[in-house]
């Protein structure tokens, strides 16, 4: 091949490899890379079985499906669940490590030393589900109603044992709030994650529990666990026949699990966009919504600057039931 021959042969080779290149980028709508070779982490605070875990998964799985990435699912408990939110916080902010959040997020900094800030710390993507608490006891209990276990507590003040996710966790909270408003004396058991707390309640270790309704919503329906009280000022419409707090007197009481989703601080706000725009489709997707649904997870999708604005005013909330409860960490 003469050198002419060759030199318009090697230019027509480099412009098809561009052309097929920024093919590629147009179809991955990004100029750094390509969503077939993409990988997205999920770091989940809890353990595998609870909502916060299901529900990465769920959305995991959609996201993949309809928009090509492949998402790990990494379960990472402990430490109230600031080693996932540590770990997403030093994550590299390329939109390929989040974290999904609880309300740990917020109540954490309140009592005790983290090394993260709920409010700069990371880029807030999307407020996903909310989930109702409830007060549970094992289906073979003795305890058919609230009153009959309030009434136990009170005759053996500090001898039942009450499960709860903690420490320093939304449930650890409520479970606080529970013994002062009813005014009974409990031995707080706490618990890594909504499901060892449900295996150890239902084989007869503690009396009772306080969980998710999401976490126990099949066990519920099954009468293998019991409903005694909906944490909310309102019945649940899942659970009509269950007393609220308000049934029960008990003024300004009150307990649900948010869940989230975040990137690191300083994630390109393109990124964080997109990746709202998933996760909102994610929640709208009829399949998802069903499951949703059965799972007693009540969809949100409150995204960026609006899930930022939810964030501050739960910090705020959160400082302010710890100081009036009194309620100090481990």
């Amino acid at each position: 091949m003469t050198y002419r021959r060759s030199r318009f042969f090697n230019l027509g080779v480099a412009a098809l490899t561009l052309a097929f290149a920024g093919a590629l980028l147009a179809v991955s709508g990004h100029s750094g890379w390509t969503q077939g070779a993409r990988t997205i982490r999920i770091l989940v605070p809890f353990p595998a079985g609870g909502s916060a875990d299901i529900l990465a998964r769920l959305l995991g799985e959609q996201i993949s499906k309809v928009n090509g990435p492949n998402v790990i699912i990494e379960n990472r408990p402990g430490g109230g669940a600031t080693i996932a939110y540590e770990a997403a916080m030093r994550a590299p902010p390329d939109g390929n490590t989040l974290v999904i959040n609880g309300n740990s997020l917020v109540i954490n900094p309140h009592l005790r030393k983290v090394n993260y800030d709920p409010i700069t710390s990371f880029e807030p993507v999307c407020y996903l589900v909310s989930s109702p608490n409830v007060i549970i006891v094992n289906g073979d209990s003795p305890y058919r109603t609230l009153n009959d276990y309030v009434a136990a507590a009170r005759s053996r003040p500090g001898e039942l044992a009450f499960a709860a996710v903690g420490p320093a966790t939304t449930q650890h909270m409520g479970f606080e709030q529970f013994w002062r408003h009813a005014g009974i004396k409990l031995t707080y058991v706490p618990f890594t994650g909504g499901a060892p707390a449900i295996t150890s309640l239902l084989g007869g270790h503690v009396t009772a529990a306080l969980a998710n309704y999401s976490e126990v919503v099949e066990q519920l329906h099954a009468g293998k666990l019991r409903a005694l009280l909906s944490l909310s000022p309102d019945r649940n419409p899942a659970l009509p026949d269950v007393p609220s707090t308000t049934d029960a007197g008990y003024k300004d009481y009150e307990v649900a699990v948010w869940f989230g989703v975040l990137a690191p601080a300083k994630t390109p706000k393109d990124m964080t966009a997109q990746l709202a725009t998933w996760f909102k489709a994610a929640m709208q997707a009829p399949d998802v919504q069903s499951k949703l649904a059965t799972l007693g997870l009540h969809p949100v999708g409150t995204c960026l600057d609006d899930f930022a604005t939810h964030i501050a005013k739960q910090n705020d909330e959160y400082g302010r039931i710890i100081r009036e409860a009194n309620i100090k960490g481990e």
